[in-house]
């Protein structure tokens, strides 16, 4: 724990121009950006007696070893600046914007040639409009059913789509009218946009002219005598009033807003928003923030117009936009600087923005509710918090004291090795940081010497701290020419604790890469499958850990973790594998046309579904080598008297491969990049 006072900078060398600052720990990373009116003001202010500093603030200036700070001309840059170094840096000590829920959109795939009407969660995609967050994802599905009726857009998946044009037949929805069934022609590429472009006006709020056409249309088939059109007419009028009923007017006045409201506590603050279009509650969403220091209600508020609309929200991803800007965002405070903040926004939203208080009216009224919303998420989150936050502190505790480490393992690793009898040698590496998983340091190797488990081990943990004695030799050398800008290095930080998924002799060969690499500061342990023993390096005897001890537990969910990670990519490696030796013996395609199928099609599975058509679509193949291309890679018939194909006898049988994927591992989505 460091003293503050060992890098305070000197008396008067800060200046009391607008700018921005870092803080950042003895490695190098940012772990908090600020802004300030006056940097020496707020420095300052960092720097006082440490035991009146608020929790978080206090934690944060003794994990910092250094300061640093721009200066920029004026508030609206050091705005623009601050939220560009949170999204380059994802300090760990600001304010982070955690769903207290997973909310999914109604998602329109207008970047699609027949675009299609889904239910989405997760980052947002470019030349995807979405509407909502709704509270639950059967409330998009009801509110499908009945608008299909008059939009019938498409809503089937892509391998649908496709097998509905191949066969020339179009799926239910398609005979029961809720498809316009483009996927067999019925109605064009253009004809199709029309109707999806009409249920984007509907849902984006033009529900009254939507309506009032309609029902001239509807006079018109009448006066006409075309009764059945008359009637489908009628019945299209009445399933859009019914979806019109299920979202309330809140706003007579046709208002679009987004109304914020907060709870908190001393640590943390829930924030919940209503979007409002058209005067009718679209979508609701909420959040959890850490709070690090001592904040008001319109410091909150500076936050969530920063997070949110300046494009610095988690789930929209680091560096996507966040949310669309609305013409007035109805807040229970307005911030010190609001004609700051307006200025963003109207920059972000390119027209107008209002930025106010409600006082009265209907307006008030809805931003209790909100105020209501937010009050029971947060004593939701509490009882959550209460035992979470307990168990993981516990854990930290007692892996501290059971391995006698001179601190808590805030940081832990966790390397895992993959292949069958020596073949396709792959291994991952996990890391989680205050007891949960930051996915976003996970980490895949393919090893290329190892070929049993103690010497993949070897190579792997020399190659990972390799990479990190380099690139922390390489910050050092940059140190007295320009502070370091930029994403932080993949290896650049340490683990306090190391875990290798094995026994003594894993970690055996883990302590011998650190030693001959000179590095003495990371611990290293192991978890042994069979007995759940915690092994150390140089000790006979294993360490037992409590059944029941938390710290068990938490290394249990770093190992399983690691472990479904190097599962996942070593049957990615092991199914590349196959592909090529299917394609070897393949007429007339060589390894230029055999690296262009592998890039179109990726997998085994993907190419074998692959139509002759599609095959010849690959630069460089013809419709002979195509044919034969479908002949070497379709799948075996089953062998007589239920034997197992050839394929199925390639997957890994019992204890053969080490680290066999336990039930219900392996097939969850993977996140992490792969190292060279």
């Amino acid at each position: 724990m460091a003293d503050p006072s060992t890098y305070r900078p000197a008396v008067g060398s800060i200046p009391e121009s607008p700018g921005v600052y870092k803080f950042r720990d003895p490695n190098g990373r940012v772990i908090y950006v600020g802004k300030a009116k006056s940097l020496r003001q707020r420095l300052n202010s960092y720097f006082a007696d440490v035991a009146g500093l608020h929790p978080r603030t206090r934690q944060m200036v003794t994990t910092a070893s250094s300061v640093e700070w721009t200066v920029v001309g004026t508030e609206v840059e050091a705005l623009q600046l601050e939220y560009n170094w949170i999204k380059e840096f994802d300090p760990r000590f600001n304010v982070r914007y955690r769903d207290d829920k997973s909310y999914p959109s109604l998602a329109v795939t207008l970047n699609e040639e027949y675009p299609r009407l889904q239910v989405m969660r997760g980052p947002k995609k470019k030349g995807v409009r979405y509407f909502g967050p709704y509270a639950h994802a059967w409330a998009i599905r009801e509110t499908l059913d009945t608008l299909t009726r008059v939009f019938p857009a498409r809503t089937c998946s892509t391998g649908v789509f496709k097998r509905a044009g191949q066969i020339g037949r179009p799926c239910l929805l398609g005979y029961i009218g809720k498809c316009a069934a483009p996927c067999v022609g019925r109605v064009s590429a253009e004809e199709h946009r029309r109707i999806v472009d009409d249920f984007c006006d509907f849902m984006a709020g033009r529900t009254e002219s939507m309506i009032k056409r309609l029902e001239r249309e509807m006079g018109e088939a009448a006066a006409a005598m075309e009764y059945e059109r008359a009637a489908r007419l009628r019945d299209d009028i009445g399933a859009l009033k019914r979806a019109m009923e299920k979202q309330a007017v809140v706003l007579g006045d046709g208002t679009d807003a987004d109304v914020v409201a907060f709870a908190q506590d001393d640590l943390e603050a829930a924030v919940q928003v209503f979007h409002v279009r058209g005067g009718r509650v679209r979508g609701q969403r909420g959040w959890i923030i850490d709070k690090v220091e001592e904040v008001t209600t319109g410091e909150l508020v500076e936050q969530f117009l920063l997070q949110v609309y300046g494009g610095v929200d988690e789930q929209a991803g680091v560096g996507e936009a966040g949310e669309a800007v609305p013409r007035e965002v109805l807040v229970p405070e307005l911030p010190d600087d609001a004609d700051v903040y307006v200025e963003l926004l109207e920059e972000l939203r390119g027209g107008r923005v209002s930025l106010r208080v409600p006082q009265r009216g209907d307006k008030r009224s809805l931003m209790e509710t909100v105020e209501r919303n937010a009050k029971e998420a947060f004593a939701r989150h509490r009882v959550k918090r209460s035992s979470d936050l307990t168990a993981r502190s516990l854990a930290l505790s007692e892996l501290q004291e059971a391995l006698e480490l001179p601190d808590a393992p805030l940081r832990i690793e966790c390397i895992d090795i993959s292949h069958v009898q020596g073949t396709n040698v792959v291994a991952s590496m996990v890391v989680f940081e205050d007891g949960l998983a930051k996915k976003s340091d996970y980490r895949r190797f393919s090893v290329t010497e190892g070929t049993d488990d103690t010497a993949a081990m070897a190579e792997v943990v020399r190659r990972r701290f390799a990479r990190h004695l380099k690139e922390e030799q390489d910050r050092r050398d940059e140190q007295g020419i320009a502070a370091e800008e930029g994403r932080p290095r993949r290896f650049a930080y340490p683990p306090n604790l190391l875990v290798v998924d094995g026994g003594a002799p894993q970690v055996a060969a883990a302590a011998r890469s650190l030693e001959e690499l000179g590095v003495v500061d990371v611990a290293v342990c192991g978890l042994a499958k069979r007995m759940e023993e915690v092994w150390l390096p140089g000790e006979s005897d294993p360490v037992i850990l409590p059944r029941t001890s938390e710290a068990l537990y938490l290394l249990q969910r770093v190992r399983d973790e690691a472990h479904r990670f190097a599962i996942t990519y070593h049957r990615q490696k092991r199914s590349t594998s196959m592909l090529v030796s299917l394609l070897d013996d393949v007429p007339g395609l060589g390894e230029a046309r055999r690296k262009a199928l592998m890039k179109q099609f990726g997998s085994l599975k993907r190419l074998r579904a692959a139509t002759v058509e599609e095959l010849m679509a690959v630069p460089g193949i013809g419709r002979r080598t195509a044919e034969a291309v479908q002949m070497a890679v379709a799948e075996p018939a089953p062998a007589p008297g239920g034997e197992q194909s050839a394929e199925t006898t390639l997957a890994p049988q019992g204890p053969a491969e080490q680290g066999a994927p336990r039930p219900g591992s392996g097939d969850t989505a993977e996140v992490g990049r792969v190292a060279s």
